[in-house]
């Protein structure tokens, strides 16, 4: 029986023989844990900083009811928060604080919603492109790693001084492939409603207001770029106190995401909506991925001027076919075998458990594959859980590689290791029109390796069936299957079909292009509201 548990929120690797419960399951598993009070000698809950831990309260209590000696919370950059007992009244003091608090932070919230509307008259902002860009993150994920909101964030922060000054980049963490010359201001949430859920992002809306004025202090600026979240107006707030446009890039409503992805509710579903409509109202100009999108923001009443269709896009140059990934097959053993790759967070639309199901069936179906075919699927999340399932169903588990996550900088050199790379995205569940863009879809097509791919809305307008890719049904396993025996059986298929989406994405999908539609579309805008752009 082991005489540790650690409830994780971090990349660290866990102590060997420690029980490991993921941060996000502590609320389902709440029961069960409390069946073994004072079972463990030591209970610690590792985060990755000490401003990203949330639920403080039922955390501390968890780990005091684990544990018969005083628990700790442990961050990554060596900060240690023992539980003892005056730590565990000052969490509950502070939560009662904040439940007291609460009603007048909704009110001030909608009364600021209010103004805003009543509002439209003031003067419009001015464009100064002489000025210095700032690239505002408000999302409170912390210690990501790889993924497409990093190659999306990266991609565009990394080329704004391509036409214009170097941008300022406000965030609550680092990301990687970010260049580290930018000058980055991080700006950290308090402690203050930190288990409560959606009214944390509300007042982290406010600390970005406060923060981010103290790191801009009296800075010129050019324009505010806000990457869209739940419950934050703080680049509405920046933009409007600076008198800059704001340019927001709105990837889907995550209250929709919330809902129809993650099975969550909200507790205030007025309150997001009303301040993720003042975020839209506020913007310039919206940059959306996908028709889709953009058709969903119109029939809400938005001006489709102002709104700009710009598909993700990939640095070229670090994705591309004179990869080598011998390493990567050496270390999973994928020498000699044809290796059909996907990368992701699996997420519910990446479709990767039924990458697992047609894998499997083709095997079923072709056993000769068994020694010629290998399935490499790099990242975790969400749906590993029924990837797994559906690798043991049909035993295929021995031929396939999860390499769990790996940083963005070698996402590289694991897709350089496949011969063929899979996407095979899902519809939303709800019938809507698929909204994405997916980022290892153009990642996959600087690779110059053979796509097969779901045949779902954007995926089917950017890929030629045939010519850049073999398009199948979205949601079949068994159209997948077939797709991926044209190319394992037809190499020369493949690279003709690699070379093709190579080209196309040189062409016409690199982050360097990506932004200078965002730029130009900006200016464009801003004329139009009889706004002089100076500084071009």
């Amino acid at each position: 029986m082991t005489d540790c548990v650690v409830i994780q929120d971090s990349q660290r690797p866990p102590p060997t023989g420690a029980q490991i419960i993921a941060f996000g399951l502590v609320g389902q598993s709440r029961r069960g844990l409390l069946r073994q009070i004072l079972r463990y000698r030591r209970a610690e809950c590792w985060v990755y900083r000490p401003e990203s831990l949330v639920k403080p309260l039922i955390t501390a209590w968890l780990l005091r009811l684990l544990s018969r000696r005083t628990p700790r919370i442990v961050s990554d950059d060596g900060h240690v928060q023992r539980v003892h007992t005056l730590y565990l009244l000052a969490v509950t003091a502070r939560y009662l604080r904040d439940r007291l608090a609460a009603p007048g932070l909704i009110r001030r919230i909608r009364a600021e919603v209010r103004a805003f509307e009543a509002s439209a008259d003031r003067p419009p902002p001015r464009l100064d492109l002489s000025c210095s860009p700032v690239y505002l993150r408000t999302d409170l994920a912390f210690g990501l790693r790889s993924g497409g909101s990093v190659g999306h964030t990266a991609g565009v922060l990394n080329h704004l001084d391509a036409f214009c000054p170097t941008p300022l980049f406000l965030t609550p963490d680092t990301l990687p492939t970010v260049r580290d010359d930018l000058p980055t201001h991080l700006i950290l949430p308090t402690a203050r409603f930190s288990d409560m859920g959606e009214l944390r992002l509300l007042a982290f809306s406010d600390q970005v207001g406060a923060q981010g004025r103290a790191a801009l202090d009296q800075r010129r600026i050019a324009f505010i770029y806000q990457r869209y979240s739940l419950n934050n107006i703080g680049g509405a707030r920046l933009a409007r106190h600076y008198g800059v446009p704001l340019v927001l890039e709105y990837n889907g409503s995550q209250i929709w995401a919330l809902k129809h992805w993650q099975g969550g509710r909200l507790r205030y579903p007025d309150l997001a909506e009303a301040t993720e409509w003042l975020t839209l109202r506020a913007a310039a100009l919206i940059t959306v991925v996908s028709q889709p999108l953009k058709d969903q923001l119109v029939a809400r009443g938005i001006a489709p001027e102002k709104i700009l269709v710009n598909p993700n896009g990939v640095n070229i140059d670090q994705y591309r076919p004179d990869l080598a990934g011998s390493a990567v097959r050496a270390r999973y053993g994928l020498h000699g075998c044809r290796v059909i790759g996907f990368i992701g967070t699996f997420g519910a639309w990446h479709g990767a458990e039924v990458l697992a199901q047609a894998f499997g069936r083709l095997m079923q179906a072709h056993p000769a594959y068994r020694d010629q075919a290998r399935l490499l699927m790099i990242g975790d999340g969400l749906k590993m859980a029924a990837v797994r399932k559906h690798l043991d169903h049909y035993g295929v588990a021995d031929l396939t590689a999860l390499t769990g996550i790996v940083p963005q900088e070698q996402g590289a050199e694991h897709l350089a290791a496949a011969d063929i790379l899979a996407s095979p995205h899902v519809p939303n569940p709800d019938g809507t029109p698929f909204f994405g863009s997916p980022t290892k879809l153009f990642e996959y097509m600087a690779m110059g390796r053979g796509i097969v791919a779901s045949d779902l809305d954007q995926i089917g307008e950017i890929l030629e069936h045939d010519r850049t890719a073999w398009l199948v049904r979205p949601g079949d396993p068994d159209d997948l299957a077939a797709g991926l025996k044209v190319l394992l059986d037809d190499p020369a298929r493949s690279a003709r079909l690699g070379a093709a989406a190579r080209e196309q994405a040189v062409a016409k999908f690199t982050w360097r292009d990506h932004t200078a539609r965002i730029l130009d579309a900006l200016k464009a805008v801003m004329s139009h509201q009889g706004t002089v752009a100076v500084g071009e």
